[in-house]
Formats: C-alpha cells, structure tokens, sequence
C-alpha cells in the first residue's frame, strides 16, 4: 500500500523541438499528480493525471504530433531566381514544369531542381537568367488566368475543380472515349474517304505508325483526322502494317467499300507491287466496292525532299552539314557560340539538321547563310578553318541551294502544276543570268566580280524533269477532275462517253452557267 504523504520522483522525457524535460511528480493524497519542470520553466499546461491507490507511474509519454503548418515556413525570393521557383496559393510551384513540392523547405525545392532541371539551366547567369524567369512567370500566369479570360463568370467554377491526378486521369479517360465516340459517328457519314499511312521509328527505337482519315460527307464537308498512333513493337512488315491498318479502321467503323486512296511514305514495304501495303489495301477496297478505282499517292513532302537529290550538290550540304555538328554537338562549342550570337545582338542560333527531318534543310542552309560570318570567326578560334567560306564559287552554291530549298519548302502552299511553271520560268531567266527571284544567290552575286549563274540553268532543268517523272499520278488526275472543277470550260471530247451528251446540255444553259459564276462549286453541286 502507499503512504499517505510520500514522494515518488520520476523522469518523464519529453522530444519537442529536440528539448529534454525533466520532471518531478508530486504524488499527494487524495491520488493526483502535478508537473514541474525542474529547469524552473513550467508547463504552459499543466497536465493531471488521476492515479488510482495501488498504482506505480514509471513512465509517461508527453509527444506531441507535428504539424508542418505550424512551423512557419516561408516562401524565400531569392528562390525564384535561384531555383525557378514561385508560389501559387501558398505551394511553391517550379515554373519549367509546373509542379508542386507539397513541403515547403529549400532541399525539396533544390532537389527537384538539381534532379530535373538544373542541367538545362545551370548556364545561365545575370541578365539572361532574370529574363528566363521572367518569361516563365509571365507564361505560369496567362495559364492561371485562362479561365478568367474565357469565362471569367465561371471563376469560382474553375477554382473548385479538383485536380489530382486520379481525377484528372478521369477526366482525360472520358474526354477520349468522347472524341472517340465523335469520330465514329463521323466516319459512318463518309459518302468517300481516304487513308494516309506513315512508319517511323522514335527515340525508345519502337516503330510508331501514324494513320490519318480524310473523308467527305453528303453535305461536301471534308473531314480530317488523326486516327491513332500503333506502336510496332515486333517485326515490321508490309503484313504486320495492313494488319494494323486494317484493325484500327475497322475499330471506327469504316466502310472498306468507300474508300478511294491510300498515301505512303513511299518505302518498300509500303509500295511493293507484289505483296506491299498499297497492293493489299487495294484488293480489300476493291473486293468491297466490286473493283472501282483506287488511287495511291507517295507523300508529296517526301518526293520534294527527294527531289531535292537530283540537284547533286553533296558538296555544300557535306560542309554545312560537319560545321553545325561541330558546333551544336558538343556542349561546350554550342555555348561559345550562342555566347558570341548574344554579343553580336543575334537572337537566333543553329538548328540541327537530320536527312528524317527533310523540311529541316531548307532553316539549316537559311541560318549557316545569315550566320556565315560569325561562323567563320568562330571556327577560326577553335582552329578548325572553313576555307570553303572564303571560296566565291562555293558561296555561289550555298546561296542558290538557300533559295531553291526555300521554294520547295513551300511546294506543299501551292499547286504542282503551279511550281512547274515557275520552275519553267527560273530555268529561262537563269539561262540569260538573272536570278531575279533568288535573293541569296543575287545579293552573292553582286559582292562577285564576273559571276556566273548560267550553270544553274542545268540544276534546275534537271529538277523539272524529276518532277514530271514523280508527280505524273497528279496530271493524270488533273484531267479527270477538271470537268467538275469548270464543267462549262471542258470539252466534251475530253470525258467519258457517258457524260459527253450531259457537258453539252450543261454548257449550254445560260442559267446554270450564271449560277455557277456566282456560288461556290459546293453550293453550286
């Protein structure tokens, strides 16, 4: 039993803040107990504990749990700058990739950063650094303030809107299988459509094939869309790509016997007579439409690029080609460089070039022109001469490689018909030395003495051939459509024998000739 007046003296720790308390209990008759700190710091609460007669206390636990909010973290400045951070209603959010850090403490904060984006932006400093996050910040708060832009009635809407990530992974959910459901609906009102395929390998080294629909309804409203994105992930073969083609249009509902034209990229597998793609294709839609007409098209961005070939100046792009890799490839050479741009008050530097990316030649040979000097007192410092920079000949080549890629850069803007008379037209001008519409080649020209531009007449003449060999299926086509383009222009020698009798009438009725002038071809059929 206990004694009516004793005392029993015990520790009590206690882990706050990495403080240790120690603790008398006065252990009083009536059973209760009282705490005070030894230390001569008392409790801002005093805690009682009822005993019951018979009991020992031996230990006790004071922990207390810790709340983050309570210790008064603030979000620093200079962590903006440093960091590329800011705070967004009371979360530090990284302004590269808008993500949240949920604890506000400097390490999280510089870890992500070290970790994801410090090896980008670790090089720039001063001037360029401040004007980097001020761009970031200018772009986090037009994408905040989008909402209110559109609608700004529904603000609060907006800002209610839960978003993590199973929700938004939700929400993505629906919105697919919604688009999805569109675009079966769409493709079941196709009166004709066609199909566009391309294989491509991306940077995991999985081929991806690319299926595209263009269609048009009974309303004369073409529809064009993307259809989905097929990893290749085993072999790929003209067999393993029909396959693939074939199951994503039959997943939407496609009606085989509609369809009217397949364009490829033009590789073996895509365009073998014997058991390609394009020969596969055909058959199926011809089994289903009872042997109409098919058409196939090479992609015409392609043929332009291989076009390109014919012009036989390996010698220029070879030169272009070895000083942007020395340049861009190594680190250290790509920051000199921009660094010397960036005195020069140029803003724009040297893009890569790769022969997959073939629009990417035409900006590659434009910027090597405009930078040739800088690029030429650069190499000069590193000890790698460009002689060819300093030959007139070469840089006669390199201006008019600079124009002529620029125009077929554009060739996808205008009609083939088109660019083959102005090809005809160049030809003619070239041959009596006036490259009037080669700015590149004319502002060389005029820093030579006795240049010569005739040579380029041979160039040229040689690209017009190759685009009348690759794009014949065009002229052929040309014919067939032009007597619904302008059926009071037509001859009627020149349809099939079924529809001569119909030309005339038409061409002969004053009213519908009226009509036509003044509606739309749409309106008008």
């Amino acid at each position: 039993s206990l004694l009516d007046y004793s005392y029993i003296s015990f520790s009590v720790s206690h882990n706050m803040k990495k403080n240790s308390f120690s603790c008398l209990a006065d252990l009083t008759a009536d059973g209760s107990t009282e705490l005070q700190g030894l230390s001569g710091v008392w409790f801002n609460q005093f805690s009682r504990f009822s005993v019951g007669p018979g009991t020992l206390i031996s230990e006790m636990s004071l922990s207390k749990k810790r709340k983050v909010d309570t210790e008064c973290r603030i979000f620093q400045e200079k962590w903006t700058s440093s960091y590329m951070f800011t705070q967004v209603n009371g979360k530090p959010v990284c302004l590269v990739c808008t993500q949240q850090v949920s604890v506000l403490k400097e390490y999280n904060i510089r870890r992500l950063y070290e970790t994801q984006h410090g090896e980008k932006y670790n090089n720039l400093h001063g001037e360029l650094r401040r004007q980097k996050v001020n761009e970031m910040l200018v772009g986090l708060r037009k994408q905040q303030s989008a909402a209110e832009i559109v609608c700004p009635e529904k603000r609060q809407a907006f800002a209610n809107i839960s978003l993590t990530r199973n929700t938004v992974a939700d929400r993505i959910s629906e919105l697919s299988a919604d688009l999805d459901s569109q675009l079966k609906r769409k493709v079941e009102s196709f009166l004709a459509f066609s199909v566009a395929i391309d294989e491509s390998t991306d940077i995991t080294d999985v081929a991806q094939l690319a299926i595209f629909i263009c269609g048009v309804d009974e309303t004369l409203t073409v529809t064009e869309e993307f259809l989905e994105l097929v990893p290749m992930t085993d072999t790929t073969t003209a067999e393993d790509i029909f396959c693939s083609v074939v199951g994503v249009l039959d997943r939407v509902g496609a009606d085989w016997s509609r369809a009217v034209s397949l364009a490829t990229d033009g590789a073996p597998s895509m365009i073998g007579k014997k058991a390609g793609v394009v020969t596969k294709f055909r058959e199926k839609v011809q089994a289903a439409n009872g042997g109409g007409d098919f058409w196939t098209f090479h992609c015409i961005l392609h043929q332009d690029a291989l076009c390109c070939k014919s012009l036989k100046m390996d010698h220029v792009m070879e030169v272009v080609v070895r000083t942007v890799n020395f340049i861009r490839a190594r680190g250290l050479n790509h920051h000199q460089f921009d660094s010397l741009l960036i005195d020069c008050n140029i803003t724009h530097g040297l893009p890569y070039h790769t022969e997959v990316r073939w629009l990417s030649r035409g900006a590659v040979l434009k910027r090597f022109f405009d930078l040739r000097g800088e690029i030429g007192h650069f190499m000069d410092g590193k000890g790698k001469l460009v002689k060819e920079l300093q030959c007139p000949l070469w840089l006669q080549d390199l201006a008019f490689m600079v124009d002529i890629t620029e125009h077929l850069n554009n060739l996808n803007k205008m009609f083939i018909r088109a660019f083959k008379l102005k090809l005809t037209l160049w030809k003619t001008q070239m041959a009596s030395g006036d490259p009037a519409h080669f700015p590149c080649l004319r502002d060389v020209c005029t820093a030579s003495v006795n240049p010569d531009v005739r040579q380029y007449k041979d160039k040229i003449s040689g690209l017009l051939r190759e685009f009348e060999k690759r794009f014949q299926v065009f002229s052929e086509l040309e014919t067939e459509l032009a007597v619904f383009r302008s059926p009071f222009t037509v001859r009627a020698s020149d349809v099939p024998a079924d529809m001569q009798l119909e030309i005339i009438d038409l061409k002969c009725d004053v009213e519908l000739k009226d009509k036509f002038a003044s509606v739309g071809l749409d309106t008008f059929y």
